[in-house]
């Protein structure tokens, strides 16, 4: 449907055209003056909003305006917002780490102590609504040009069975040409294993001892060019002696000036929504810096790729959270990039959609593909087209759940790559041997595309660049709802905020989505500029919110607890006016990456003026935890949620 204006506004634009004209003759100013009082005139006329809804800047008062890097839905109806040291390393040096709590129902905000630099760390709902936060960031990179003092990662030996060793940062470490370095961390080297072997006719029994070993990363205590080491030393630990010097030592190859990336984390946290505070739990074995976590069938966390602790990409070592016990395992060994986007499908494997962010070579875990975790296999699955361009993309499970249908929107090239992409797919999850389709075109090719599902089955897309991180001033000021089932784009209002790498969306209780963030490099077109993190929060109102208020349905505000399988009566205010119902889990999104929202499709039953709607009994559809129970009308216009706790 085409807007069409009013007689009133078609005579207010007829002004201001002849303002334009007028002003062209000699003052170009207000040209541009004019055309802006008439584009805030039409974009707030009732109609307009109806047909593309409307953007709001928020107040957010100067001292909780923060560098939000994460946004996650609380089911208090809050949302945490970290920033961590929000990219800016003058922050990290101070210790200075910061999170914020809004409050959509009446814009109040609070700040949350922060005990660790949660900037790019995964995090994921837990069952019983608290959110895990794991890794974040040790160290900032280092250019080059910026390395002052040689260093790289130190393999420690340990060939004593009978005690472990921990070193405790800036331990110093002497090497046979006698250079030194120092450790930037704590690093527990566990005790050699000793086997003995039975003894054989006429011999004695047989030991063998096996060294354990860890890394850790280490700096030379000089700066400089003198503290290169371009061959592999072996090197004493400064204050042991005898026995514990012979059987502690540490290896190393080049420790030279060259770029330092990222140090990941190993810390582990849950966030308490009602208490209002980080919880310590249980640390993994692997730093990990730009991870993903996502949910498993049995309520169990999954910890996926990011940086380690010497700024390596992890080579496919993955851990498993269990919020019952708060402690980490193993889990199955597989390689990805970092902030690989993986959905728990319908069975209970993991799809890969080809979605990442950042960092891994160009020709290593870019293939989209199903993840059997209990056999650790990998079916991958064809067709996506510019398969090359799928760093920086969005992906989402499609509303409903129960269709099992991925899209995958945008993307560019690998690293600090130009290239980006209007391509969008579409993959069926059910079908016998998955491929991925092309889908409708995004306006233009688009990095760091946001994608939020809505209430009434559409998914809200806004934002992104068409390059790297915004440069030549790229940011895209427009948005568009996809319709799955016409598989078409239809236009929205579009943002007056432009957003790229570092920005978040997700949806509200009330049906708005709130959008934060955005970390350009510069801010101009001639990229010349440093550019300034966004700290404006914008909130975007739906059609579906405009027009007549009163034939909204309306829910109980009360929460409810129901088990899988069971049937719920709702408390509506008119049961008849009811056509559809979901359950939407609430987002945790970074970097474009939000594999926990999903929604799903309820069976709705009416008896009179009782209504009831039907929970899945499947873990793999509906994985424990907080929901949004969303009712809509047959114009697809929703209720405010109601919060739906599934076990």
């Amino acid at each position: 449907m085409r807007y069409r204006p009013s007689p009133q506004l078609r005579k207010t634009a007829l002004g201001a055209t002849a303002l334009v004209a007028l002003a062209g003759l000699n003052a170009p100013a207000a040209v541009g003056f004019a055309e802006r009082q008439y584009h805030q005139y039409k974009i707030n006329q009732p109609r307009y909003k109806a047909l593309y809804g409307h953007w709001d800047l928020l107040d957010v008062p100067k001292q909780f305006r923060i560098n939000a890097i994460h946004a996650a839905l609380l089911h208090t109806g809050k949302v945490l917002l970290i920033a961590g040291s929000g990219n800016d390393q003058r922050n990290f040096d101070a210790g200075r780490f910061q999170s914020v709590l809004w409050d959509p129902a009446d814009n109040s905000f609070k700040e949350v102590d922060t005990p660790k630099d949660m900037f790019c760390s995964g995090h994921a709902q837990l069952p019983d609504g608290r959110l895990l936060v794991a890794g974040g960031t040790a160290r900032y990179e280092k250019l080059g040009g910026d390395v002052t003092r040689a260093g790289g990662a130190m393999l420690i030996k340990n060939e004593d069975p009978d005690k472990p060793r921990l070193l405790r940062k800036g331990t110093v470490f002497v090497g046979a040409s006698g250079r030194a370095y120092r450790s930037l961390f704590d690093v527990l080297v566990p005790r050699a294993t000793k086997k003995v072997y039975a003894p054989k006719a006429k011999r004695k029994a047989a030991v063998k001892v096996t060294a354990s070993q860890a890394r850790v990363y280490v700096e030379a205590t000089v700066r400089g060019e003198k503290g290169i080491s371009n061959t592999a030393d072996q090197y004493a630990i400064a204050g042991l002696e005898g026995k514990d010097a012979d059987n502690v030592y540490g290896l190393a190859a080049k420790l030279g000036l060259d770029k330092k990336d990222f140090q990941g984390l190993r810390e582990a946290y849950e966030f308490d929504p009602v208490a209002e505070r980080y919880i310590t739990v249980d640390s993994m074995a692997e730093a990990r810096w730009y991870p993903t976590l996502v949910t498993l069938k049995d309520g169990r966390v999954l910890a996926v790729s990011g940086l380690d602790d010497m700024g390596e990409i992890i080579p496919g070592k993955n851990e498993i959270f269990d919020p019952k016990t708060r402690k980490w395992s193993k889990g199955p060994d597989r390689y990805f990039p970092t902030y690989p986007a993986l959905f728990l499908t319908q069975g209970g494997d993991l799809f890969y959609s080809g979605s990442n962010a950042g960092y891994g070579p160009a020709d290593q875990g870019r293939v989209p593909g199903i993840w059997n975790l209990e056999k650790n296999t990998f079916a991958p699955v064809p067709g996506l087209s510019q398969a090359d361009r799928t760093e920086t993309s969005a992906s989402v499970l499609l509303p409903p759940a129960q269709r099992q249908r991925v899209m995958l929107l945008g993307g560019g090239g690998v690293g600090e790559s130009h290239a980006s992409t209007a391509r969008t797919a579409v993959v069926d999850l059910k079908a016998k041997k998955p491929v991925y389709m092309d889908g409708p075109e995004l306006p233009e090719g688009t990095r760091y595309l946001n994608a939020v599902l809505t209430p009434d089955d559409t998914v809200f897309t806004s934002g992104g660049s068409h390059d790297y991180r915004g440069k030549k001033a790229s940011d895209i000021l427009k948005a568009q709802f996809y319709d799955p089932a016409t598989n078409s784009f239809h236009e929205a209002a579009a943002p007056t905020v432009g957003r790229d790498y570092h920005s978040e969306a997700l949806l509200l209780p009330d049906g708005r989505i709130a959008v934060f963030g955005s970390n350009p490099l510069f801010a101009d077109k001639d990229d010349t500029q440093p550019g300034v993190f966004e700290q404006r929060i914008e909130v975007y109102t739906p059609p579906y919110l405009f027009g007549d208020r009163s034939a909204r349905p309306r829910l109980a505000r009360r929460a409810l607890s129901v088990g899988r399988g069971d049937t719920a009566r709702l408390d509506a205010a008119d049961p008849s006016a009811v056509a559809k119902a979901r359950l939407m889990r609430p987002s945790a999104v970074t970097h474009a990456t939000d594999v926990e929202q999903r929604s799903i499709e309820l069976t709705v039953t009416r008896k009179g003026d009782a209504l009831s709607v039907k929970i899945p009994d499947d873990p793999t559809l509906v994985p424990s935890g907080w929901y949004m129970l969303f009712v809509t009308n047959a114009k697809g216009v929703p209720s405010q949620a109601q919060w739906v706790h599934v076990s």
